[in-house]
């Protein structure tokens, strides 16, 4: 029977940064990494829209495996089948027995196929990770003109860009008054929705898809209510759920998110197991209650947290912010922390506000574009609890700058007194820097 100091299930960017992290922490460790996916096929989970009209192809969305080599990780291509916490081993597909000291879950999750009439038709997709169902998605919308796609969130929104990129006819339908709605307040998701319409993506919000429309292959969608809508295509992305069968068969604790509960250090009901990314649950960063966030991002830091903890604790997880960015054409959004909406919901009295500038200076520069900033704080303690930013691509940066403030629970006063560098070319003018010009409007008000 093979055995190792440290196993990890799963190779994605949880398991990845697990295993390097891991190794960084502990030289001399042995450690594995055990997944599914052959050799060169792991895919980068928020490249997937891209491949469709941006990068071409699913062999070009690849995380190098020399991420685990370089580190002297060991990779095992085999699938876990079981966990035996009693033994310390698992079985796998292959029949091997793997021993471990420490032992960490990062099976990520599952995309929600919506149970409706004609889901199994020829041509309805979603966004699964796997190289070989990629390129058959690939090779579908190269025959076909008009696509609908279901859910209006991030990967609703990035698809529908992409598949217009190749000429596509492109419906979006999504249930809620708004897309986006979920992670940002009204008017960041009116100004993402005009910026589709305007590349010639249709959007058909507050409205629901009740059946896929075909005998074989997929003509259409009806939607409640009875309007029907032509389709070539469907492709369905309304959300993930955990992938924790491994967990529950082996008889850990799931968490009400129906994802493996952790503690804050990332360890399980089994203190000899871990888990991180997709597959555990988090815990908000404000109210420390049950979070469904999932994101690659939250997955890595789980595992700078997991992997410096398996043999001594070391890290402790404070609760997920969120941090959350796309583009639309040369356009982006990008959010961190609570928005207007969900802060109130959450109990929050808060103070907004919002500026607008060039997000060159001068505003003559070229390729200059309005940069929008909103920020949210709680009126009893100053504390920013959020921020919202549009303009150019530049707002994948500035939401993450928003995220370090919000973790650092700073206050308005800090906020607006807070060192930053400017340039011409890449940022507002420092007359107007846009999070602190926030900041100080959002004083004028506590």
């Amino acid at each position: 029977m093979e055995k190792v100091d440290l196993l990890i299930i799963g190779g994605s960017a949880g398991g990845i940064v697990t295993g390097q992290t891991a190794r960084r922490q502990y030289k001399d460790a042995s450690i594995a990494v055990i997944r599914k996916e052959k050799e060169g096929q792991v895919l980068v989970p928020c490249g997937l829209p891209y491949i469709f009209g941006t990068v071409g192809s699913p062999e070009k969305n690849i995380m190098p495996d020399k991420l685990l080599s370089g580190s002297n990780i060991d990779l095992i291509i085999d699938e876990v089948t079981s966990i035996d916490k009693q033994a310390k081993t698992v079985a796998t597909a292959s029949g091997k027995s793997i021993g471990y000291d420490r032992l960490v879950l990062a099976t990520g999750a599952d995309p929600i196929i919506i149970p409706i009439p004609g889901r199994d038709l020829e041509n309805v997709f979603c966004a699964i990770k796997d190289v070989d169902y990629l390129n058959g998605l690939l090779r579908a919308v190269a025959a076909i003109k008009d696509v609908i796609i279901i859910g209006g969130g991030f990967i609703g929104l990035e698809f529908g860009d992409e598949f217009r990129k190749r000429g596509l006819n492109v419906t979006i339908v999504e249930m809620l008054p708004h897309c986006l709605e979920l992670v940002f307040d009204e008017g960041f998701c009116t100004l993402a929705e005009s910026q589709l319409t305007e590349r010639g993506v249709s959007i058909k919000t507050g409205a629901k898809v009740e059946a896929i429309l075909g005998e074989k292959k997929v003509t259409g969608v009806r939607l409640a209510g009875g309007e029907e809508l032509k389709a070539d295509l469907v492709f369905m992305c309304i959300g993930v759920r955990p992938n924790t069968q491994l967990a529950q068969d082996a008889g850990l604790e799931i968490g009400e998110t129906k994802a493996v509960w952790v503690d804050e250090y990332g360890r399980t009901s089994n203190r000899d197991i871990f888990a991180v990314g997709d597959c555990a649950e988090k815990r908000s960063f404000f109210s420390k209650r049950p979070s469904a966030l999932k994101l690659a991002s939250i997955a890595a830091q789980e595992g700078r947290i997991v992997g410096a903890n398996l043999l001594e604790l070391r890290r402790r997880n404070e609760g997920v912010v969120g941090a959350f960015a796309t583009i639309i054409g040369d356009s982006g959004v990008g959010m961190a922390g609570l928005t207007e909406t969900q802060a109130k919901a959450a109990g929050f009295d808060v103070v907004t506000s919002d500026v607008k500038t060039p997000d060159k200076h001068p505003g003559s520069m070229p390729g200059a574009k309005e940069f929008g900033v909103k920020l949210v704080f709680e009126k009893a303690t100053h504390e920013l609890l959020g921020g919202q930013v549009c303009g150019g691509l530049t707002v994948g940066e500035v939401a993450n700058v928003l995220a370090a403030l919000i973790q650092s629970r700073m206050t308005a006063s800090e906020v607006a007194t807070f060192q930053y560098g400017t340039h011409p070319f890449f940022t507002p003018s420092p007359l107007v820097y846009p999070i602190v010009n926030a900041a100080e409007l959002a004083l004028a008000k506590l």
